[in-house]
């Protein structure tokens, strides 16, 4: 069972992170962005990870430390979790509707840390998530991680609906490139012997 535990402690955020890679869809995620705790349980319940995060930081400055820093803690996790990457698919990507909203998200687990954000959100804030930090936040996940990951906002009316299936696809995407395939044989999904 693929698994780790992270902590990243700065002068401006502390957050934990417990990750189970071959989980049943578990999250505890205690942040006080409500929204953004919800994206993250969302995240795991479809990506069906088990996962419990505990975020604090310097909220009365901004969000941003504290949604890039998650980023790059659960980029930590995931990244200890999958060790040396042997017989993983590596790649994932999973387009996600949500009413009325269409969301696509591509990702790569390359060593090659690169990330294109691409979507109109109508307003600066859904629930009390500053969702221009979104890009932040997969920002810091991709260089943990060392992975691309590109997310295309298709279309839609709802914010809401738009930054969930976000999440969603996210999740779902990443279970696929964590996903060892057994015709692999443990080796490294890669032409040039190591990733």
């Amino acid at each position: 069972m693929r698994k780790a535990n992270v902590t990243r402690k700065t002068k401006e955020t502390g957050i934990s992170a417990q990750l189970v890679i071959e989980g049943k869809g578990n999250a505890a995620v205690r942040s006080k962005i409500g929204f953004f705790s919800h994206m993250l349980e969302s995240f795991a319940k479809h990506g069906l990870f088990d996962l419990a995060l505990n975020i604090t930081g310097d909220l009365h400055v901004d969000q941003h430390h504290v949604v890039e820093d998650t980023g790059i803690t659960l980029g930590q996790a995931f990244d200890k979790a999958l060790g040396q990457r042997k017989g993983i698919q590596r790649a994932g990507c999973f387009m996600c509707p949500m009413d009325e909203s269409l969301v696509l998200v591509a990702l790569d687990i390359s060593g090659r840390p690169f990330v294109r954000f691409d979507g109109k959100l109508r307003k600066d804030k859904v629930g009390d998530l500053d969702v221009s930090l979104l890009e932040d936040f997969f920002l810091g996940f991709a260089s943990a991680l060392q992975a691309t990951i590109h997310v295309k906002i298709m279309y839609g009316r709802s914010d809401h609906h738009k930054v969930e299936a976000v999440f969603k696809a996210f999740g779902k995407a990443l279970c696929d490139a964590c996903r060892i395939a057994p015709q692999a044989k443990g080796r490294t999904p890669s032409t040039k012997g190591v990733i």
